[in-house]
């Protein structure tokens, strides 16, 4: 399945306490931030096999409803989004986002 249908039929998100902990504690993303990504165009979406060793794991690039840009990695469990890590786009991420989005 495509990493687009992956998110079509998804029926919400997962948070594992320890991730919504670290993501807030290191980058200041809360959960609902960065769901947002997944609703807002443009969405950028790419297979993340540097770090899909167990499982399949995703990258979103996108922004927030506050027009913040943020790299999201997650992964697909049982049509529920699972976020993994969230933060700030870096400048490189940036340019990407802007030219492929």
């Amino acid at each position: 399945m495509d990493i687009v249908h992956l998110i079509a039929e998804s029926i919400g998100f997962d948070w594992d306490e320890g991730n919504i902990n670290k993501n807030w504690m290191k980058h200041r993303v809360s959960p609902p931030e960065a769901e947002e990504v997944f609703f807002n165009k443009p969405l950028l979406l790419l297979p993340d096999p540097k770090h899909s060793m167990k499982e399949q794991r995703y990258i979103a690039m996108g922004k927030t409803d506050k027009q913040r840009l943020l790299f999201v990695i997650w992964m697909a469990r049982a049509k529920v989004i699972r976020v993994i890590s969230a933060r700030a786009m870096n400048e490189k991420e940036r340019r990407m986002y802007e030219q492929e989005a």
